[in-house]
C-alpha cells in the first residue's frame, strides 16, 4: 500500500514508518522541514506545512496515495493556553487541509484509508478510572479541543462513503524505537532523564506522586497504527484507545529510572495539586476491533529503551 504519513520525522512518525514498511508498504514522509531528523531507508520524503492547503494539495494528488496516517500536530497542553490559534490552525484546520486534498482527488482512486493521531487529552482531566472509547470528549485545555474538533471533521467526512478511518486516541508515549527516544521535556520521563544526567536541577512532584497515568510503549503504538490501518472499513469511523491498560504512578517510574541507570533522581516534593488520581485506558476495543494487544508497554522495557537512546543521542 502506498501511504502518505504527515509529521513523520516526529518521535511517533519515525516509528510508524518503519512499522510500515517492515511489513512491505511504500511510506512517503511528510515534513514541514527538520533539518535534525531524516527518514529511516527506503521512505521517500516531501516538504510541505500542512497549514499550507495549495501544497497539501499538491502533495496527496501527485502521490496517488492508497491510505494516509495523518500526526502532524502540535501537542502541548499548557503551551496551547498562551497560543490557541496556532493549535486550532494545526490540528483542526491542518486535518481539513488534507481531508479536502483527499476529497478533490477522490474521484480518480478508491477511498482512501485514513488513520488520524488523536490523543487521550480529549478526555480531559474530569473523569476517574478506566476511560472508554464511549466517554464524551470534554477537554480542558485548547490542544484537546482542537483534536476533538479534528475527531468531529474526520468522522463526518467517513459518514459520506469517501474515507475510510480509524482515529486512535494514543495516551503517554514513551521508549524509543531504533535509537529515536522521546525529547519532549513537557513530558514526565524525559525530564527525569534529564534530571539524572545534570541537565535539569531537580523533578517536581505533587504530593506523594501517587497520581496514576497510562504509559505506552512507541513501538506498541505504531503497530497500532499499522493494525488500523489494513482494518479501515469505506463509510465507517472507529475510535480505538492506543495504551497499556495500566496505571503507573510518577513516584513508580522514578524509582524505575534509578534501577535502570544507577543514578539517583533529584527530587523536590511540593504540596498535593488538585488533578485526577488515576486516569488509564479501557483498552478492550483494540484487542476485539484490531486483535491488538500491547507486547512492549512495561515500565522496564520502556525506561529501558528509552534511556538507551537519551544516553546514544548525548554520547554518556
Amino acid at each position: 500500500m502506498r501511504v502518505l504519513v504527515t509529521g513523520g520525522l516526529g518521535y511517533l512518525g519515525h516509528a510508524v514508518t518503519l512499522e510500515l514498511q517492515a511489513t512491505g508498504h511504500d511510506v512517503t514522509v511528510m515534513t514541514r522541514g527538520r533539518p535534525d531528523a531524516k527518514p529511516p531507508a527506503g521512505a521517500d520524503l516531501v516538504e510541505g506545512d500542512i497549514r499550507n492547503r495549495d501544497r497539501v494539495a499538491e502533495i496527496v494528488r501527485a502521490g496517488h496515495f492508497e491510505g494516509v496516517c495523518h500526526l502532524a500536530a502540535v501537542t502541548q497542553g499548557r503551551e496551547s493556553f498562551a497560543d490557541p490559534l496556532t493549535y486550532w490552525d494545526v490540528n483542526t484546520s491542518g486535518t481539513l487541509n488534507l481531508l479536502l486534498a483527499l476529497d478533490a482527488v477522490k474521484h480518480e482512486h478508491p477511498p482512501a484509508r485514513f488513520v488520524f493521531a488523536s490523543s487521550h487529552v480529549v478526555y480531559g482531566a474530569e473523569y476517574e478510572g478506566s476511560l472508554t472509547e464511549d466517554l464524551p470528549p470534554r477537554p480542558n485545555n485548547p490542544y484537546g479541543a482542537s483534536k476533538a474538533a479534528a475527531e468531529s471533521l474526520v468522522n463526518a467526512y467517513a459518514a459520506t462513503g469517501a474515507i475510510g478511518a480509524q482515529i486512535l486516541r494514543v495516551f503517554n508515549l514513551a521508549g524509543a524505537v531504533a535509537g529515536v527516544g522521546d525529547t519532549d521535556t513537557a513530558r514526565i520521563i524525559p525530564n527525569i532523564f534529564r534530571a539524572v544526567t545534570g541537565e535539569l536541577e531537580q523533578v517536581t512532584l505533587n504530593g506523594t506522586g501517587s497520581a496514576v497515568r497510562d504509559f505506552v510503549h512507541v513501538r506498541d503504538a505504531a503497530e497500532v497504527f499499522r493494525l488500523a490501518l489494513c482494518a479501515v472499513e469505506t463509510q465507517a469511523s472507529n475510535i480505538v484507545n492506543v495504551a497499556s491498560g495500566k496505571g503507573t504512578s510518577v513516584a513508580e517510574i522514578i524509582g524505575a529510572v534509578e534501577g535502570v541507570t544507577g543514578r539517583t533522581v533529584p527530587v523536590v516534593r511540593k504540596s498535593p495539586q488538585p488533578e485526577a488520581q488515576q486516569l488509564v485506558a479501557d483498552i478492550s476495543r483494540a484487542a476485539s476491533t484490531l486483535r491488538w494487544a500491547p507486547q512492549h508497554s512495561t515500565l522496564t522495557e520502556i525506561v529501558t529503551d528509552g534511556w538507551e537512546a537519551w544516553r546514544r543521542e548525548r554520547d554518556i
